[in-house]
């Protein structure tokens, strides 16, 4: 099939990688020159394992392009997937504004039989009001699907290559036959195709990560109670993971979670149940326990120094939201430095991805490091704020070594206390006893 794309963002990059390379011919879309240049070039804008050599091969191949001619692009196009970025609006709701104008721009390029789907991800109604707007423009009812993504940053080429299901939103039945037929090559095990109206469809983007970040927040709440009452958030994990019910999966307590779905997906999901008369306390109740969660290593050091953080220096080991990722959008270490920053401290950081894009926010007021023992050098403690594998089996007698005071503020649990206790480590963690 010949497709296009148009944003090449996370998803809108990732979408025409995977759909270039079970054989369609797919061009992508972007009004900014630089970065279509750099496209072109091979250099992939964000680190996703995988994503770079699955481009590199797609357009060696001829079947993945990049351009900033949408009409060219479009015109020949059987399927248009609409990628654009919906951030989060100043009313917490998600903005649209993007998704609008390319909705314009494309209308009078659309073929006759071309299909449109919404892989961004919009409140319920964006659906119909695309529909509305291009037989505004075209004078006829156009094919418009939603096709939500439920893909994972730093796992998304094995997420769309194997999804656990694919949802599709249609109107009609052929545009339900053509997604199928697009979607053949990824569904060979027999996960479920899920076709739905529009509305539903968009729903169930918002309410999986809802959901899933309810979980999250939700065992955070917990372990914050386990370090009241003396109880181990791992044991009661285990002790409640074991429940077919409940499983295991997003029940790791932490520093709260970050990145550029759940936090503003859940808020979103807020507004649109005010915008219809519904109280959303639960989402409320999610976000708000993971901003106070992100707070948690703030509190730990504070009282663990008493408040003089002054001219002390500590490392930071973890930038972004998650392993396998640069991306710092909502980041719990960027709350963490924030307050390291304004105490007055000094701060060094590591992370095997994200440095760069820390950098561009706080250039010399942090100071990186590509080896992150290196960034222990006189630290007056560590954090550990990203679950990379690189930080699960450090040189304990090196640290000791390089560290003014051995003391670490675990913020994924990576460590088992008792062993810190041996090692020789102050170590706090989150839902356990401190040793």
């Amino acid at each position: 099939m010949k497709i296009a794309v148009i944003g090449t963002g996370y998803v809108g990059l990732v979408t025409g990688a995977c759909f270039s390379d079970s054989g369609n011919d797919v061009t992508c879309v972007d009004i900014d020159e630089a970065k279509v240049a750099s496209l072109n070039n091979g250099e992939i804008p964000i680190f996703e394992p995988g994503l770079e050599d699955m481009v590199a091969y797609n357009v060696s191949a001829g079947r993945l392009s990049f351009t900033t001619d949408m009409p060219g692009t479009v015109k020949p196009a059987e399927i248009v997937y609409l990628a654009v970025g919906t951030p989060q609006g100043h009313d917490r709701a998600a903005n649209l504004s993007a998704l609008w104008a390319v909705v314009e721009g494309i209308a009078p390029y659309l073929d006759e039989d071309a299909i449109v789907v919404t892989k961004s991800t919009v409140p319920v109604g964006t659906n119909a009001r695309i529909f509305s707007i291009l037989k505004e423009h075209t004078g006829r009812d156009c094919h418009v699907a939603s096709n939500p993504e439920f893909l994972k940053e730093g796992a998304a080429i094995n997420d769309f290559e194997k999804p656990d299901r694919v949802v599709v939103g249609v109107r009609d039945q052929h545009t339900a036959d053509v997604l199928r037929q697009l979607y053949e090559p990824f569904l060979r095990n027999e996960h479920p195709f899920l076709v739905m109206t529009p509305e539903s469809a968009e729903m169930t983007k918002y309410v999986a990560n809802a959901l899933l970040a309810t979980k999250i927040s939700f065992i955070n709440e917990m372990a914050n109670l386990c370090e009241r009452m003396g109880g181990d958030i791992n044991d009661v994990r285990r002790g409640i993971g074991h429940d077919s019910r409940i499983g295991f999966h997003f029940l790791f307590p932490g520093a709260g979670y970050g990145g550029s779905c759940f936090p503003k997906d859940v808020r979103a999901l807020a507004a649109m149940a005010e915008e219809h008369g519904v109280a959303p306390r639960m989402l409320e109740a999610v976000d708000e326990v993971n901003q106070h969660q992100k707070l948690v290593m703030v509190d730990k050091v504070d009282e663990h120094f008493k408040g003089d953080l002054s001219g002390k220096t500590f490392a930071v080991w973890g930038l972004a939201f998650k392993p396998r990722t640069d991306d710092i959008r909502e980041a719990p270490a960027l709350v963490l430095i924030d307050h390291l920053l304004k105490q007055g401290a000094n701060v060094h950081v590591h992370d095997p991805e994200a440095m760069g894009n820390a950098q561009a926010i706080y250039g010399d007021k942090i100071k990186c490091f590509d080896r992150q023992l290196q960034a222990l050098e006189g630290a007056h403690a560590l954090f550990i704020m990203t679950e990379w594998n690189d930080y699960k089996r450090p040189n304990w007698e090196e640290m000791i070594r390089l560290m003014q005071s051995p003391i670490v503020f675990d913020g994924r649990n990576l460590y088992d206390p008792g062993r810190m206790e041996n090692h020789g480590f102050r170590y706090y963690s989150v839902g356990r006893p401190a040793v």
